[in-house]
């Protein structure tokens, strides 16, 4: 009751400071953006007589923020479709919130509460997921402490079903676990400090059982990501464990680490080259090798055609990745840029046939390209195309037939996002 208590008393002060502010502000905010695809076996390989998948989706939001100097209020509201999937008269609308949050600041620390994004670091963990229609967001509660160069988070979550009667028990359905409790701690600042590091603890709440006769199992990773940026060198690291328990009580030790070098050689052309481990289950072992990359945008790491992570392994594979790439960048102008991408995958544990024999850890090769154009200041064109090349083992662990088919996915989007409306007073 004493921590409720003062709880109360500082969210009290937030809002009695707030009444006197000097400024204050508003806007809204568009974004309309719509993506073709052909997927020839983008996420999930074809098989042989598998064809060719072709549709556009579409995202529209509409974005309303309040602030004045203590506090801010977003309002963020979405439909996601497919062209064709709903009839041309329709009463049933598909609209949903993604952000709707309040934040209240006094000095150094701020108290934000409701549902919003969590994006941390370089999006591994905890990632907003803009690459998805529907983007990703929580429900949470998220205080900070910020001063100079120092910042600190604590995240807290409580997921439930329902305003229930009677027991906690959250049989999922919506976020993929009941409780989330994050601590994150970051050193320097962008463009400014060379170094950065942050450090990141995540404990998550995975309930188990029925109704009658349930449990929460606890989860934690934890793990540091950290940069260095002088002159014409990017560099980066990162390193995370896993432990505890999953759903069925099997026990979580698992871990991965990569590094990444990137080299602008002019303000035109850089080249980066990097290599990521991710621990997989072991044959015989009972414990839970295979590191989980939890809420991150795993897009933006393991190849744009979704093959790890952002998709799954066959029933009864988690063989873990091994990611060795090179990147080549090159701006054509202030407009336009390009990337290519080089991505040389093998797993990271011994796999076996269904002959028990010990076969090739080399999954293949992914090439992934991607042309930027930026039209207007809020318009942007965007395409790529990207192709596998796999092998008999990606086939074992993934599905699909890469001697027979050709696996490849193009795509193209426009992005249109204007402030239609700002005022101050």
């Amino acid at each position: 009751m004493k921590t409720t208590f003062k709880l109360g008393l500082i969210v009290l002060s937030f809002v009695s400071s707030g009444l006197m502010a000097q400024q204050e502000s508003f806007s809204i905010s568009t974004q309309l953006r719509s993506r073709g695809e052909v997927r020839n076996g983008n996420i999930n390989p074809h098989e042989d007589l598998d064809n060719p998948a072709m549709f556009i989706n579409n995202r529209a939001r509409l974005t309303m923020d309040y602030a004045r100097p203590n506090l801010e209020v977003r309002f963020s509201t979405q439909h996601i479709n497919v062209w064709g999937e709903d009839p041309q008269i329709d009463r049933n609308g598909r609209l949903m919130l993604n952000e709707a949050w309040a934040k209240l600041k006094k000095d150094d620390f701020s108290f934000q509460f409701g549902r919003q994004p969590l994006s941390y670091d370089d999006e591994r963990i905890l990632g907003g997921l803009d690459w998805n229609a529907s983007g990703r967001f929580h429900d949470a509660l998220k205080i900070v402490h910020q001063k100079g160069e120092h910042a600190a988070h604590l995240v807290l979550t409580y997921n439930q079903n329902s305003e229930s009667f009677k027991e906690t028990f959250y049989t999922g359905g919506g976020q993929p676990y009941k409780t989330m409790q994050t601590l994150w701690y970051h050193y320097g600042k962008a463009n400014t400090t060379p170094f950065n590091i942050s450090l990141l603890a995540v404990n998550l709440g995975l309930q188990k059982g029925t109704l009658a006769d349930y449990a929460t199992n606890y989860m934690q990773t934890f793990g540091t990501f950290v940069t260095y940026k002088e002159k014409s060198w990017d560099l980066s690291g990162t390193y995370y464990h896993q432990t505890g328990k999953n759903t069925n009580d099997d026990k979580i030790n698992a871990f991965m680490g990569g590094i990444s070098a990137k080299y602008a050689f002019n303000s035109l052309f850089a080249l980066s080259v990097g290599t990521e481990y991710l621990s997989g289950n072991k044959k015989g072992e009972t414990t839970i090798n295979a590191f989980n990359p939890l809420y991150g945008t795993h897009h933006k790491f393991y190849g744009t055609m979704d093959y790890f992570y952002a998709s799954g392994f066959k029933p009864g594979f988690n063989p873990g990745l091994i990611d060795n790439q090179i990147g080549f960048y090159y701006k054509t102008s202030n407009k336009v840029d390009m990337s290519l991408n080089y991505h040389y995958f093998l797993v990271a544990e011994e796999v076996y046939n269904a002959n028990n024999d010990l076969i090739s850890k080399n999954l293949g090769s992914e090439v992934d390209l991607q042309l930027n154009w930026s039209i207007a200041p809020d318009v942007k064109l965007m395409g790529g195309y990207s192709f596998m090349v796999g092998t008999p083992t990606m086939e074992l662990i993934k599905g699909g037939s890469f001697k027979n088919n050709w696996q490849d996915w193009g795509w193209i989007s426009i992005n249109i996002s204007p402030r239609v409306f700002t005022s101050k007073w």
